[in-house]
């Protein structure tokens, strides 16, 4: 049955609608479930269709394709991270460094990542996937391969900091996330879940495989292997990427919003709303708010190996912990993100994932008992699974989607500048305190501003002055 529109909808997709017909036909349902979605009445369950959809769909099967290829390339590509993590006490006692050098690598992969975020979201907003998708398998398996002849810091650097993170990883966790969320316009937020789990898995995976390889053959010939691998993988894997979405399908999907709430719809009855926060400073305000969590979230994905290893456990207990943390948080993603984002919106999702993370930061500092570290780890995965995962769908939301590859892009270039800046961090602080104990809980603080941010835009949602974007033309 159509819905009965007393007219179209206007430009800002606010209506005037029937409410005796709604009351005819819907006499059991609370107004107050009343919500505009998507072209549609929503009256707690019931879902109204505005116009009858295509029984003919040409993405309706090929976007579970891309669906599960972003996936594997995340699961993938995300290795070269956890690489690091599990060899950096090796490394770093091979060439007799401080821990501050294999540090400061995993950080330049993070910083890389996120400058060349910014240029391969420009280029997936212009041309599509394919191209960052191929040039990103690439650039991560010669770097892995490179690996096993590196001698010197500055080769050491370059490797992590370009080939991994400036053109490797760029192409990774920004572009694939915004690229899902033209496929899957009804549910960005499942889709985003979906995705962010490869990044969850891939560090439930991966230490334990590097480990057991670091062990038996040492840490040259792992990475070697690791690039050989991915050059197999990934490059086919990018090929999927060759076909974009249907442009009809590809817009911006009109967002769950309580009628209450919807500025157009008030304007469309003669209230006078407040102004809106710019595209701007809505972007200005998740940068900045990125920063504290990731620098909270690095210190654990980063030490977490060698802060069990220094307690007086063996590095495969570390990298046991290291993969409980992170098999939680694909659990968090995949189920967390779109079952919250979808129903509560992005930021709601943020704060609540964010604020467990700060909360198990803080414990982390100060358990020492084994099983007491595994039960820590698999709350701070709970938390940190769900938090990267949960800026696209707010960037989805808010900001224009013309644009949502080069704006997720640049939150998470401070994002990753975040990661840089706590991965970095706790090896400073551990060579000079002997410890860990200091950077996790000046990782809390920087956690509980990311907090008062979120709060703060949840605030000015609710207060009408930061809307949802309405569908594109």
């Amino acid at each position: 049955m159509a819905c009965n529109w007393l007219s179209e909808p206007d430009v800002n997709g606010a209506v005037a609608f029937n409410y005796n017909n709604l009351a005819d036909n819907y006499s059991d349902v609370d107004p107050q479930y009343l919500v505009i979605a998507d072209g549609c009445f929503d009256l707690g369950g019931y879902y109204k269709r505005m116009h009858s959809i295509s029984p003919q769909d040409p993405d309706a099967r090929f976007r579970y394709v891309v669906l599960i290829a972003s996936m594997l390339m995340l699961f993938i590509g995300t290795g070269s991270v956890y690489f690091l993590v599990v060899a950096l006490k090796p490394i770093a006692a091979d060439f007799d460094w401080p821990r501050a050098v294999p540090s400061f690598a995993y950080s330049l992969q993070y910083l890389g990542a996120g400058v060349g975020g910014i240029v391969m979201g420009y280029w997936l907003d212009r041309s599509g996937m394919k191209g960052p998708a191929i040039v990103g398998a690439i650039s991560i398996a010669v770097g892995s391969i490179l690996m096993k002849y590196v001698s010197e810091i500055w080769q050491f650097y370059i490797l992590f900091g370009v080939f991994m993170g400036l053109i490797g990883r760029s192409t990774l966790f920004a572009p694939l996330m915004s690229n899902i969320t033209r496929w899957f316009v009804k549910n960005p937020s499942m889709a985003v879940g979906v995705v962010g789990t490869g990044q969850s898995l891939a560090g439930a995976v991966w230490p334990p495989v590097f480990q057991y390889l670091n062990d038996s053959i040492g840490w040259r010939e792992t990475s070697f292997y690791y690039g050989v691998f991915v050059l197999l993988t990934m490059t086919p894997l990018a090929l999927v990427f060759r076909r974009s979405p249907n442009k009809q399908s590809s817009g911006a999907a009109a967002p769950r919003k309580s009628f209450g709430n919807n500025r157009a719809a008030a304007a469309s009855f003669g209230e006078s709303p407040q102004k809106s926060l710019t595209p701007r400073r809505i972007q200005g305000l998740l940068s900045i708010a990125s920063i504290g969590c990731c620098i909270s979230m690095s210190l654990p994905l980063a030490h977490i190996v060698a802060h069990v290893s220094d307690l007086g456990y063996s590095p495969s207990r570390g990298a046991e912990a290291l993969s409980i943390m992170l098999i939680c948080a694909s659990l968090s993603s995949f189920f967390g993100v779109g079952y919250l984002g979808s129903r509560f919106g992005g930021l709601w999702s943020l704060f609540c994932f964010s604020a467990i993370q700060a909360l198990i930061l803080g414990l982390l500092a100060v358990v020492e008992d084994l099983p007491m570290i595994y039960l820590v780890a698999a709350l701070f995965g709970l938390g940190y699974g769900g938090v990267l995962p949960s800026y696209p769908v707010i960037v989805r939301e808010f900001l224009p989607a013309k644009s949502a590859g080069r704006r997720t892009a640049t939150v998470i270039l401070f994002a990753g500048s975040g990661m840089a800046i706590g991965a970095w961090m706790g090896g400073l602080l551990f060579d000079l305190t002997g410890s860990y104990t200091i950077a996790f809980l000046i990782g809390v603080v920087c956690n509980v501003g990311n907090l008062l941010i979120i709060g703060r835009l949840i605030h000015l949602q609710n207060a009408g002055r930061l809307t949802p974007q309405p569908a594109a033309a």
